[in-house]
């Protein structure tokens, strides 16, 4: 690992913060604010657009329609469960 060069005033503040002499001045209201506009900002939805083949999309619309849901809603939740780690692929993990 390469080590930074740091000059005095880098140095100080390095030291100050290894000292643990930095003192937030943020108030509880502030921190409660910034706290609510990060969760917001993880709540909000994007749109996309991908492109997917003929043969999917059908067999997707398919699904919703036998789980008498939106085939976008299906599709958002597929990829929520993905992403939150809960996806599990039963298809392919079937048992012989």
């Amino acid at each position: 690992m390469t080590k930074l060069e740091l000059d005095k005033y880098e140095e100080d503040i390095l030291a100050a913060y290894e000292a643990d002499e930095f003192i937030s001045i943020m108030t509880p209201e502030r921190r409660k604010e910034v706290q609510q506009i990060a969760e917001n900002a993880l709540k909000e939805e994007k749109r996309i657009d991908i492109r997917i083949s003929n043969r999917d999309l059908v067999a997707i619309q398919k699904r919703a329609l036998e789980e008498g849901i939106p085939y976008q809603t299906l599709i958002s939740s597929i990829l929520h469960k993905y992403a939150s780690g809960n996806w599990r692929d039963f298809i392919a993990n079937k048992a012989d």
